[in-house]
């Protein structure tokens, strides 16, 4: 059928037709097409059509061609979804019929049918929905089955369709659940272990939605059952305990379920300690597991019993002696001793207990807080168990102990657990070294795994037993024998055990014995044909280059140890799989990684034939795109070697590639083309580099420096300089170009930082370069002009000869530029006058002139006070004679941006003459009260540069310091914002110079009685708590932090406000508050909740607005608690920060954004806590993305809400990732919830794409994480 077009009631006809033929072919074909014409959402069936699609498939049920049955069962599903209600239940009833017939087959595909129909039915959950209605219209069907039928195979099917219904539609289904729980506790009883294990699922999916009092029931029934004497049957003892053990999986997070497991462990405990039924004993285990993974916390008294009963059983073997003596190696030998020759090891189910005790005490060991107590009681019995015969257990064992090793290394990393776990190091090898040479694959691979992770959480710790390891690690690598697999872990083990050793150690000589043997080792491996075994083989030589010759200055390799004879084994391992052009990518790159490492480590004991032959070969590898990236980074590498490797013979050729390079749209690879360049050119000295190969290179640089990328233009500037220096002629054909190009990006409003400081290095370096002299175009006086353009229109036009600026030049009009353009250019201004300063006098002048005139424009002045700024903190320009009265006449115009500009150049003219000129600033800050709040500014800039080491008068500024204080101290109190806030940042910088003397003045501000001295000094600590090791600032802040957590139980609400400056401390040097967190947390909570008493509604014309006042003090509480989860972690109560998380959920936009990182974060940290709560978090989340905006909204509310529902899958990605998050019930429904809307669905695979995620199916997720900087 052509499925271009629509279905027509004669199409749908004509395949019913011959879905009657006899011939089985034309059944099946004619089947199969009706399918596809379903799967379309264009189908229209009428109602003749609904009604005879729906018979004939029901009776193709009964088709005695087995394919025809399951397509007509394939059917249903897409068909329900297209036919009335009507339709439905008659294909409901039939199905249900079907079950309890006599016929096999029949029951089979019928109960197939029904899971299918369940699957496809819509996922709303309203009341009158067809899915209520017909989920109702089964349960009700099953219910009769379980009560009235004995038949096992009818009852195993409905016990699973039941469980399918309870899932996705239990709470639809309250009115069912009483009799559902009888059916399913009466199936508890029965004699067939199939019947009872479905019955124990099934109840575990009712135990998440049922109402309180049946699940109290249900709880009362297992503990009676679990303590009553008269059940005397293991059989039915184990089926109560699956039971719990599987409730408490489902539920275990649920707040009913807490309260009964205390009374259950006991129960438990004694079913593991007296029963002779190993399986039982095993079943007790497995909920123990279940009870401490979702309840770790509510059983938090009888976690000792557990682990003391876990460790016990560890070693029940009651089959077996363990001969001390004997050879652990030997484990797969038939030579164990049993109990009697009537005894076979397939009756042995003791291995069983003792798994499920080793998992049990795995789920511990990742729940417990504290992991130094482990080490002490639970480390050296997993450690006397590495000898267990059975391997599944053993391989159990040797992953409990990873798990061990990898909760010590987790941060925040605890060195007492560090120590206890080096003290177990000698006992770890000595039960370790002889397995890793057994016959078993499995074995071994578990041994290389537990080693790796002993090294990574404890660098360096196998040096002393490396005699015991080298030998096992050799054996997995020479060993004809030996599988894939085992040769990757061991090499993934040996690079670990090279690259994974102590900060404070940069020797490894603790190696140089080994090294004959691992060299050994590793070069058979590097021509395996398994193309992974070859790369690992690679990268251990790269790391062995690193050992065997050390470049550090402060490893000294001992006098009998020759490096040389290896650098030609290690060179031509490496060469011959460089050489070969057959090879998977994966081992071409890792080949040309580790010759560069080679060269870079050994270069100078190579013969220079074999050194051009490789270095030509790398520039070779620059031509092919799939390793062209590879290859730019081992020439940096080789470039950046201290043995000066010369290059030339390489750089014919990959200069012009290097260059081409610059034109690429890949990122990745231009960043590391300049870095290359940029090290090639500052060894040009070294490198014969012409000036036509660096021509070709400046020719690109113009196109590349831009806005769009400030990365890749703060890299080209700074090799522009290079060029500059080294090769002038080659950049002068594109110096105009490259000029151009400079003074674009000053127009830019994103320029600062790093890149503004390459522009100005760049512009320092061409105005002293020979170019300027050269080059007339180039040199100080036409390049002013050209940097100043941007300030002006039509500057093209003024007429040769005149200066730099005129106010009476007609084109003198602001051009519309960002502010932050005009101090950009003016930083570039300032810095060319700097460098020519008996050249700069006229330009000086018209700067002076144009800031004190009235005639220029507005931005015309407010550029020429910030150049006259900018050059008065870099010369000492106070003794021009107008300068003064310009200032000062700048202070009286209009324009605020002009008068800002004043303050600014006012404060950084005093600098460049600070004996002069700031105790007159100083004494019109105390004379003024009109112009005071500029005045503060201008010594805000004083005390900037000072901070910032501008200035040198460093005697000269701590002899105004008190001055200082006490003017801010003064005017702490304004009642204007804006100067209280600079007053503030004046206050916290001065204390950064004077921390002892000043930070207890800051202190007794705290105690004002004034709420805007308060807020005025709490601000003032903001800006003294610093990103950088002060610790002088750090001691004499200490005791201002009670006072400022204090602060947050203030009543006026500036001062609340200063929850910022906590959040700027915990975020900067979170040690200054950790300790006092107990006693600020309440207060800082009270701060996320609504306040209504702070709410208020502003009528505005007819329309009415409402206002909260508190907002802004809500929104600075949730971002200390984001920040709190960054470096406080371990000082939260967990249960209380998601109560007032959940409450964000509900909160205002920017409050609920910052939520939703939270879950993104918890979900990373404390993954567990989160899903305990996840049906507290689904609902607000599911709310949010229920909203929707009203259709007459502003864009930005569309723009708003999109980002919302962004953020909210951002969420359920970073949850998603958690390896118990399916098994949550909240997050299964959520999930659904986002699948049964199209919109919903694809804005989940599009966040899912972004972090390289697949959600849709699977809760195995990678973490998309977001971070932000709330400081």
């Amino acid at each position: 059928m052509d499925s271009r077009t629509g279905s027509s009631p004669q199409q749908i006809a004509n395949l019913l037709d011959k879905m009657q033929s006899n011939d089985k072919d034309f059944r099946f074909m004619a089947t199969n097409d009706l399918m596809n014409e379903l799967q379309k959402d264009s189908i229209k069936l009428d109602d003749d059509s609904e009604k005879r699609v729906v018979k004939m498939l029901l009776k193709l049920l009964e088709d005695k061609n087995g394919e025809v049955q399951n397509l007509s069962v394939r059917c249903l599903g897409p068909l329900v979804t297209k036919v009335k209600e009507q339709q439905v239940d008659t294909i409901v009833s039939t199905l249900c019929n079907n079950m309890v017939s006599d016929k096999e087959q029949l029951r089979d595909i019928s109960s197939i049918g029904l899971k299918t129909v369940i699957t496809e039915l819509p996922g709303t959950l309203d009341a009158v929905g067809l899915s209520t209605k017909v989920s109702k219209r089964i349960t009700e069907r099953l219910v009769i089955t379980l009560t009235q039928y004995k038949d096992i195979s009818v009852l195993l099917e409905a016990l699973d369709i039941v469980n399918e219904l309870l899932q996705r539609y239990g709470s639809t289904l309250i009115s069912f659940h009483r009799k559902i729980y009888d059916a399913l506790v009466a199936s508890l009883a029965s004699q067939r272990l199939a019947v009872r294990k479905r019955s124990i699922v099934a109840l575990s999916s009712l135990s998440v939605c049922v109402a309180p009092d049946i699940f109290d029931e249900l709880m009362t029934l297992l503990k009676g059952k679990l303590e009553s004497h008269q059940t005397t049957e293991s059989g039915l003892h184990r089926t109560y305990i699956q039971c719990l053990a599987s409730v408490t999986r489902q539920s275990g997070t649920s707040l009913r379920i807490r309260s009964y497991l205390p009374a259950f462990v006991p129960l438990l405990m004694a079913f593991a300690d007296a029963t002779p039924d190993d399986e039982l004993r095993e079943q007790c285990f497995q909920c123990f597991e279940a009870v401490v993974r979702r309840n770790a916390r509510d059983v938090t008294a009888h976690i000792p019993a557990i682990t003391a009963v876990c460790l016990r059983f560890i070693q029940y073997d009651p089959n077996y002696n363990y001969d001390e003596g004997m050879d652990v190696g030997m484990e797969g030998s038939d030579e164990e001793s049993g109990s009697g020759s009537e005894y076979s090891d397939e009756d042995d189910i003791s291995w069983k207990v003792r798994r499920a005790a080793v998992k049990c005490l795995g789920c511990v060991i990742m729940t417990s807080r504290f992991v130094t107590p482990l080490y002490a009681e639970v480390s050296p019995r997993l450690i006397s168990r590495f000898k267990e015969r059975e391997e599944n257990v053993k391989l159990d064992i040797f992953s409990t102990y990873v798990g061990l090793l990898t909760r010590t290394s987790s941060a925040p990393v605890c060195p007492e657990a560090v120590s206890a776990a080096a003290s177990q190091v000698p006992a770890i090898v000595g039960s370790v070294y002889k397995q890793m040479r057994v016959r078993s694959f499995r074995t071994r691979s578990g041994c290389f795994h537990l080693l790796s992770q002993l090294v990574a959480t404890l660098p360096g710790c196998l040096d002393p037993h490396l005699t015991n390891v080298i030998p096992g690690l050799r054996h997995s690598l020479v060993d004809a024998s030996t599988s894939s697999a085992i040769k990757l872990d061991a090499l993934a083990f040996l690079r670990n055990l090279l690259v994974c050793r102590p900060l404070d150690d940069a020797n490894n000589q603790i190696f140089y014995p080994h090294i004959e043997v691992i060299l050994e080792s590793v070069l058979v491996s590097v021509s395996d044909a398994f193309y992974k075994i070859s790369s690992e083989s690679l990268l251990a030589i790269q790391h062995l280059a690193k050992i065997i010759r050390p470049l550090e200055a402060q490893v000294v390799p001992p006098v009998e140890f020759n490096y040389s004879r290896y650098v030609v084994p290690l060179f031509e391992a490496s060469m011959t799989s460089l050489a070969a052009k057959d090879i998977d990518q994966e081992v071409k790159e890792r080949a040309i990684t580790t010759t560069s490492q080679i060269i870079y480590n050994m270069g100078d004991g190579l013969p220079r034939s074999s050194l051009d032959s490789a270095l030509r070969i790398l520039a070779e590898r620059l031509g092919n795109e799939i390793t062209r990236l590879t290859a730019v980074r081992a020439l940096t590498l080789v470039a950046t070697s201290p043995l000066l490797i010369d290059l030339s013979v390489a750089l014919t050729d990959a200069f012009p590639l290097l260059a081409s390079f610059l034109r690429k749209n890949q990122r990745a690879l231009k960043l590391q083309t300049l870095a290359c360049l940029s090290t090639l050119f500052r060894a040009a000295d070294r490198h014969v580099i012409s000036d036509s190969m660096a021509l070709l290179v400046t020719t690109e640089l113009p196109d590349i420096i831009n806005e769009n990328d400030l990365h890749v233009s703060q890299l080209s500037l700074n090799l522009c300089s290079l060029i500059c220096s080294t090769h002038p002629q080659a950049i002068q054909p594109n110096l105009e170009r490259v000029i151009t190009s400079v003074v674009l990006l000053l127009t830019s409003a994103l320029l600062q930082g790093a890149v503004l400081q390459a522009v100005l290095e760049f512009l320092s370096t061409l105005v002293i370069s020979p170019l300027s002299t050269v080059s007339p175009a180039f040199n100080f006086s036409h390049l002013l002009p050209t940097l100043c353009k941007p300030i002006y229109q039509d500057f093209s036009k003024q007429p040769a000869g005149a200066t730099v600026y005129s106010s009476n030049f007609p084109g003198n009009k602001a051009a519309p530029l960002h502010k932050h353009a005009y101090n950009s250019i003016a930083q570039c201004v300032a810095t060319l006058l700097a460098l020519k300063p008996s050249e700069s006098v006229p330009f000086l002048d018209q700067f002076v002139s144009d800031a004190g005139s009235g005639s220029v424009s507005d931005s015309a002045r407010m550029f020429a006070l910030l150049v006259v700024g900018e050059l008065g903190c870099r010369l000492d320009i106070s003794a021009h004679p107008n300068l003064n009265a310009a200032i000062q006449e700048a202070f009286l115009s209009s324009s605020e941006d002009v008068k800002a500009a004043a303050s600014f150049a006012l404060g950084r003219v005093s600098v460049g003459n600070f004996e002069k000129c700031v105790p007159a600033l100083l004494r019109e800050i105390e004379s003024q009260t009109k112009r005071k709040y500029l005045f503060i500014h201008s010594m805000k800039e004083v005390i900037d540069c000072e901070t910032n080491k501008l200035s040198s008068e460093s005697t000269q500024f701590a002899s105004h310091i008190d001055r200082m204080w006490t003017i801010l101290a003064a005017n702490s109190s304004s009642p204007e914002e804006g100067t209280r806030t600079v007053v503030a940042e004046c206050m916290g910088k001065l204390s950064l110079l004077e921390p002892l003397a000043l930070v207890p003045r800051l202190r007794e501000l705290r105690g004002s009685s004034s709420p805007l001295v308060r807020a005025t000094s709490a601000l003032a600590i903001r800006y003294a708590v610093v990103d950088s090791p002060r610790p002088e600032v750090d001691h004499a802040l200490s005791p201002v932090m009670s006072d400022l957590l204090l602060g947050l139980s203030d009543e006026d609400i500036n001062v609340r406000v200063s929850l910022g400056t906590l959040n700027s401390t915990l975020h900067n040097k979170p040690g200054l508050v950790r300790d006092l967190l107990p006693h600020a947390l309440p207060a800082l909570y009270k701060e996320t909740r609504v306040k209504k008493e702070l709410i208020r509604e502003v009528e505005m014309g007819p329309f009415k607005h409402t206002v909260d006042d508190g907002l802004d003090v809500r929104k600075a509480a949730f971002e200390c608690m984001y920040t709190l989860l960054e470096s406080c972690l371990d000082r939260l109560n967990i249960k209380e920060f998601i109560d007032r998380m959940v409450d964000g959920l509900r909160d205002h936009y920017d409050i609920k954004m910052l939520s939703y990182l939270m879950v993104s974060r918890l979900a990373l940290l404390v993954p567990q806590c989160l899903l305990q709560r996840m049906h507290d978090i689904s609902e607000p989340l599911k709310a949010t993305l229920a909203s929707k905006v009203n259709a007459n909204s502003v864009k930005q509310e569309f723009d708003k809400q999109d980002e919302l529902k962004r953020a909210v899958m951002r969420a359920v990605v970073a949850v998603g990732r958690i390896p118990d998050a399916e098994s949550t019930v909240a997050m299964v429904d959520l999930l659904g919830y986002i699948r049964n809307s199209a919109d919903l669905r694809n804005m989940l695979d599009s966040v899912s794409k972004d972090t390289h995620v697949a959600i849709i199916g699977t809760a195995q997720l990678p973490v998309y994480f977001e971070t932000m900087d709330t400081s």
